[in-house]
């Protein structure tokens, strides 16, 4: 069996293992537990680790410029989705899909099979293109969750000064953004993994090495799927990915790439799953919130983590069909095609499900005026 194959088996084992070790966590403190060691110990390690391991190669600035654009499209594209998908705006739901979704996740979902179907080469570049994946999800979208909390829980208009008191405060209480400080800095005097001292460097890789398993582990615990629920977020990664090949079927007409293998590296690495670390940002403002005691939610952790459970075997299913693919999508026209069939699967069930809708809402109104009519006629 391919060893990409085998690596997605063994990361959708631990989603499983957490579903049947629910039986053993009964209440949701146990479970935040587990979120805390994440977002306080393997999150902040994992993140450090990543950007001393930067290498920047200057003839490939323009990747992550390339990915820190398609994140954007991703982002500013949602309003225009979501109230097709049946998510209502200003609702928390909204605000969660509208988080994560245009995220990526790279390492954990297609870095191991760029490297086993592309080579060290491509999977280089796919790393170079990550910095710009990093950037929007680290920072951005931090910003952009912290402003949401603040414009929410606000109850008077405040200067912008009052408002930026407390994302600062925020931004330096949080082990994740000391952290990403800490390493800039250290990259700013051309330090790296190597340079710091062997206790140190040691620990760090240690607590990176549990971040995958314990992340996979909390999304089996965590997620509570109902069936309504599990066909609009299917809906909304079907488009999301169907998006993500129709940006790339432009890109790759208007840039006149003909390489089999760029065309791959470019689909494989957008199809990637949504990224945990919005999630990070939407646990910080969570906690906030359980702190105040305040019962109007910025975000639906259960939404999130729901969106995270099906974007990773969604997102692996996709990827290893577009690298199985062959010289298949050097034809720009192919790459269209795949996008417009997968928008219309993300957007039929949304449809009939309105039609439906519609349809019970008639049939209970005929009823009703069936009903009045019959008891007219009796009195």
């Amino acid at each position: 069996m391919d060893i990409g194959i085998q690596k997605t088996i063994v990361f959708l084992f631990f989603i499983f293992i957490g579903v049947l070790l629910k039986v053993k966590f009964k209440s949701k403190e146990e479970i935040s537990g587990i979120k805390k060691i994440i977002l306080n110990l393997a999150l902040p390690a994992t993140i450090f680790i990543a950007l001393l391991g930067v290498k920047v190669e200057l003839h490939l600035l323009i990747l992550p410029l390339l990915a820190l654009g398609l994140n954007l499209l991703l982002f500013f594209s949602m309003p225009l989705i979501l109230p097709l998908m049946g998510i209502g705006k200003n609702t928390p739901e909204y605000r969660t899909a509208k988080l994560l979704v245009p995220s990526l996740a790279p390492g954990l979902s297609s870095f191991p099979f760029i490297l086993e179907f592309l080579g060290d080469e491509y999977l280089a570049k796919a790393a170079m293109s990550d910095l710009g994946n990093k950037v929007f999800v680290l920072f951005f979208l931090y910003l952009v969750a912290m402003n949401w909390h603040y414009s929410l829980q606000s109850n008077q208009k405040k200067s912008g000064g009052t408002k930026l008191r407390p994302l600062i405060k925020a931004m330096i209480s949080e082990p994740v953004n000391v952290f990403i400080a800490a390493a800039l800095v250290l990259l700013a005097f051309g330090l790296h993994m190597d340079s710091l001292p062997f206790f140190l460097s040691e620990t760090l890789e240690k607590l990176s090495l549990i971040m995958t398993p314990l992340v996979l582990l909390f999304i089996g615990l965590a997620v509570k799927i109902k069936r309504k629920q599990f066909f609009q977020i299917f809906s909304l990664l079907c488009t999301r990915a169907g998006l993500v090949l129709l940006i790339t079927g432009i890109f790759v007409t208007i840039a006149g790439i003909e390489a089999r293998n760029e065309i791959l590296l470019t689909m494989a690495f957008g199809l990637s799953a949504c990224s945990f670390w919005p999630y990070a940002h939407i646990a910080a403002v969570d906690s906030l919130e359980m702190d105040k005691k305040s019962k109007r939610r910025t975000f639906s952790s259960d939404f999130g983590v729901a969106i995270l459970a099906l974007s990773f075997p969604l997102s692996t299913m996709l990827i290893l069909a577009t690298l199985n693919s062959g010289a298949f999508f050097v034809n720009p026209f192919n790459i269209f095609m795949i996008a417009i069939a997968l928008l219309g699967v993300g957007l039929i069930i949304p449809l009939c499900n309105g039609i439906s809708k519609k349809k019970w809402s008639e049939q209970k109104l005929i009823d009703h005026e069936i009903n009045a009519t019959a008891t007219e006629k009796a009195a």
